[in-house]
Order: C-alpha cells, then sequence, then structure tokens
C-alpha cells in the first residue's frame, strides 16, 4: 500500500463544487459515468449535497445545490476531470450510455486528450476525459 509523506498525511481527499442541476448531476455522474454515490445531504444551512466516487470512499466527488442558487460555469475548458481507463470497451460503453443520455462528445482544447480519449461535457459544462491508458 503507498503511504503519504511524512509531511503530508491526508485521511480523505474531496473535489467540491457548487452546481444548480443536482439531480442531472447525480444522473451524469453515476448512470452515465457508472461513478457510486457515496453519501448525500439535505438543509444544512440551505445546502443540499451529494458524495459520488470510486469504491475507495477516500477520494471523492462532492456537489452542493444552495437554496438560492448555486450556478458553476466551467471557467475554461481546459479544466478536465480525466478518468484513466485499462478497458477500451469500457471507454466505448460509457461514452455510449452518455450519448444515449444526450451527452455527446465534443473536442478538447488540447488535442492530446483526442489522441487515446473520449471528452464529454457534464450537465454544468465541465469537461470530463476517458482516457484510454495503453502505453501510458
Amino acid at each position: 500500500m503507498k503511504q503519504w509523506t511524512e509531511t503530508l498525511h491526508v485521511a480523505q481527499f474531496r473535489i467540491a463544487r457548487p452546481t444548480d442541476q443536482l439531480e442531472q448531476i447525480e444522473r451524469f455522474y453515476c448512470e452515465g459515468l457508472g461513478l457510486k454515490k457515496l453519501g448525500g445531504f439535505k438543509g444544512h444551512r440551505g445546502y443540499t449535497g451529494i458524495m459520488i466516487g470510486l469504491p475507495d470512499a477516500s477520494y471523492h466527488l462532492e456537489f452542493t445545490e444552495h437554496v438560492d442558487g448555486s450556478p458553476c460555469p466551467a471557467p475554461t475548458e481546459d479544466n478536465l476531470l480525466v478518468f484513466y481507463m485499462p478497458n477500451v470497451k469500457q471507454i466505448q460503453t460509457v461514452q455510449s450510455r452518455l450519448a444515449n443520455m444526450g451527452y455527446d462528445e465534443v473536442p478538447p482544447e488540447n488535442p492530446y486528450w483526442a489522441e487515446k480519449g473520449v471528452t464529454i461535457a457534464d450537465p454544468d459544462g465541465w469537461l470530463i476525459v476517458l482516457m484510454n491508458t495503453d502505453g501510458i
């Protein structure tokens, strides 16, 4: 098992961002991409949120929505969430599932990601890349 350095031991790592489309975000990342909903909360000081991730809950995504609105436009087309996947057929399956939900492939800003990956915008316009790990 890999260990954290002595100067930075972290128990959990979470990437959090707001959205004003929490239900669509959950559907995109869980049903479409295939991540697992790890938990959630409602009515916490006006916030509702969900945690989504891989089987190891020590690192995950959190999406929150505030009762007064929580728009979060993507800052640039080069802000990416990259999923390195060893199986090309799995990438094709996820891409097809997302396309059937209305989320088609988009061209990445950096052509590197197009070489072995598939770039798709989530409901808020944030880009994910399904990147094949063969040869990496």
